[in-house]
C-alpha cells in the first residue's frame, strides 16, 4: 500500500458508501406495481459490519430514496443513512458535522459524477472499476472487485488492514 494512501486510510473514523453501483451492481429492478428490488452481496454486508465493529462509523449516502436501503441498513446496524441527497457534498458536510469530525477523517465510496463533490471534500475517496474515467481518476483507490460484487468488502478490509483491526475481526469471526 502506498504511504500516502495508508496515511489517508489510517485516519478514517467514518466511511460512507453510495448504494447504486457500489453496494449494488447498479441495476434497478422495478415492478409494474411500483415496487423496487436491489441485490446486495452478503460479503459486502459482512464487511460493513466488520468495519463498524472495528470502530469506524459506517454511513450510507444516496441520491435516490428506497425503502430497501433502509431495510438493509437496519439489518447491518447502520444508523447513519442519508437518502434523497440531491447535493451529496452538502449531505457529506452534514454527516461529518454531526459526528464532529474533520472532512479528512471521513472516507467515501462512490461510482459516478454526482459523487465528485464528496471526493473533493473527503480524506479518502474510493471507486469501482466500472465507474466513468473522470471518477476513477479522482479516486484515491479503485477496487479490483465490481460494485455490488465485493467492492465494498475490499474497501472495508483495506481500512481495517491499515488500522490493524482486520486480524482481530477475523479472529472474532473464527471463534
Amino acid at each position: 500500500m502506498r504511504d500516502e494512501l495508508l496515511e489517508r486510510v489510517r485516519r478514517l473514523r467514518l466511511m460512507i458508501f453510495d448504494v447504486d453501483g457500489v453496494l449494488t451492481d447498479g441495476t434497478l429492478y422495478l415492478g409494474e406495481a411500483g415496487f423496487e428490488m436491489k441485490a446486495f452481496h452478503v460479503r459486502d454486508g459482512h464487511g460493513l459490519k466488520m468495519l463498524r465493529e472495528s470502530g469506524v462509523v459506517v454511513a450510507i449516502l444516496s441520491a435516490r430514496r428506497s425503502r430497501v436501503v433502509d431495510l438493509r441498513a437496519a439489518e447491518l446496524g447502520i444508523e447513519l443513512v442519508e437518502q434523497g441527497a440531491s447535493d451529496k457534498g452538502a449531505a457529506f458536510d452534514r454527516l461529518v458535522s454531526r459526528l464532529r469530525l474533520l472532512p479528512a477523517d471521513a472516507g467515501y465510496m462512490g461510482d459516478d459524477v454526482v459523487d465528485l463533490p464528496v471526493f473533493a471534500r473527503c480524506g479518502f475517496a474510493a471507486s469501482v472499476p466500472e465507474a466513468p474515467e473522470i471518477v476513477r481518476e479522482r479516486a484515491h483507490h479503485v477496487t479490483r472487485a465490481a460494485g455490488g460484487r465485493g467492492a465494498a468488502r475490499e474497501i472495508c478490509e483495506l481500512i481495517m488492514h491499515a488500522q490493524s483491526t482486520l486480524q482481530r475481526s477475523i479472529a472474532r469471526s473464527v471463534g
